[in-house]
């Protein structure tokens, strides 16, 4: 690690004890905190002296259903919906990977963390149109990127390819409708189209 990953590990232990449950790997530190601590945690790591991580660069949903079959367990609890933040302290020029799992997988609820970082407000409606993703204390948590008919959670592992439902225009409504998806599944076997008198001439 180099030295400002060796300092920010250790202010996390320092700070948070037990609670801190960091890994690094691939030039990054990653912070797992439980849910319960999620929003604690998120506003000491903006406003304590030793962090100040006042930047949150990104937000993202995450499916932890299909994971490399288990061979992560080390970094990985179990649980299938995780959020994922990535933070900047510019003052003291460091980076953390901030993750929480939400504990109900029927229905996961996490924080919002607009109150400390207002420009997570558009990635947790993000996270929620794409995994369902419900974050509590969210002002305006509604569909971002699909329709608003639209329905499921498209990043889901178990989210069909083709859909649940489809749109087309109603000459008799004459309005867009939604129906059961009308395509059938199929499998998609490549054709070779080789040159007349292909490997004849091979010696």
């Amino acid at each position: 690690m180099s030295t400002w990953q060796n300092a920010l590990v250790a202010q996390l232990h320092t700070v948070f004890g037990s609670d801190a449950k960091v890994v690094e790997a691939l030039g990054e530190v990653t912070l797992t905190v439980s849910a319960a601590d999620y929003l604690t945690i998120c506003k000491t790591l903006h406003d304590h002296p030793a962090f100040k991580f006042d930047m949150m660069i990104d937000l993202a949903g995450m499916d932890y259903s299909e994971y490399a079959d288990g061979a992560w367990d080390d970094v990985w609890s179990g649980a299938r919906f995780a959020v994922v933040l990535h933070l900047l302290s510019i003052e003291n020029n460091q980076r953390l990977r901030l993750r929480v799992f939400a504990e109900n997988e029927q229905f996961p609820v996490l924080a919002s963390v607009v109150p400390v970082w207002s420009a997570a407000d558009w990635y947790e409606r993000e996270a929620f149109d794409m995994y369902g993703l419900v974050f509590e204390g969210h002002n305006d948590l509604r569909r971002i990127l699909t329709d608003y008919g639209f329905i499921g959670h498209p990043l889901r592992k178990d989210f069909p390819v083709s859909g649940y439902v489809e749109m087309r225009y109603d000459t008799e409504q004459k309005r867009v409708i939604y129906q059961p998806v009308t395509i059938e599944p199929r499998e998609n076997t490549p054709r070779i189209v080789r040159e007349p008198g292909f490997g004849q001439n091979a010696k």
